[in-house]
């Protein structure tokens, strides 16, 4: 396992690694809110299979997407909906950007959508920005950072057995 700094965890990514996110305090509830995460390049049409092998978990599952909030209406079709934080929401995808994406659209061209802003959680808004102004992908596939049957991560010590038992060899940290 390496301990990375947001560059490298960009670079990283756009290498189709996959990143484990791990900050602050844990989050309560079923979702992966950007402080337990494993995180990875949503452009990878291969992106299910290659993620839920580190999961061990089974390969029709789908995965969320993090955007940030101010590009949220260019991706999606968010309705009336202003903004989704704790990812309640599976959103038909825009019809042009599909293609663009489809690590983490559904086979019904939805996504469940996590929209972010820099006050909600500045460390995660700052590597999606990051990625978005390497790629013009305002967007990451997130999924919690556990394995199948496993609780979501709760302690670094949790993380980093977590991170060796599927393999993941990057971990982005903020303690």
């Amino acid at each position: 396992m390496i301990i990375i700094d947001k560059e490298a965890a960009v670079a990283s990514l756009i290498n189709q690694d996959v990143v484990a996110l791990f900050q602050g305090l844990g989050e309560i509830g079923p979702r992966a809110l950007g402080n337990r995460s494993i995180l990875f390049d949503p452009r990878n049409k291969h992106g299910k299979t290659i993620v839920n092998r580190f999961k061990k978990r089974e390969n029709y599952r789908p995965f969320a997407g993090t955007v940030l909030l101010e590009h949220a209406k260019d991706w999606f079709d968010m309705g009336n909906i202003e903004e989704s934080p704790y990812m309640l929401y599976s959103l038909p995808v825009k019809e042009d950007k599909i293609d663009l994406i489809p690590a983490i659209v559904h086979v019904d061209k939805t996504c469940r959508v996590q929209t972010v802003t820099e006050k909600q959680n500045k460390f995660f808004y700052d590597l999606i920005k990051a990625f978005y102004e390497k790629t013009k992908v305002p967007i990451l596939l997130n999924t919690s950072l556990n394995l199948a049957g496993d609780p979501l991560v709760n302690t670094y010590d949790e993380a980093v057995e977590t991170i060796k038992q599927a393999g993941i060899k990057y971990l982005y940290v903020n303690i």
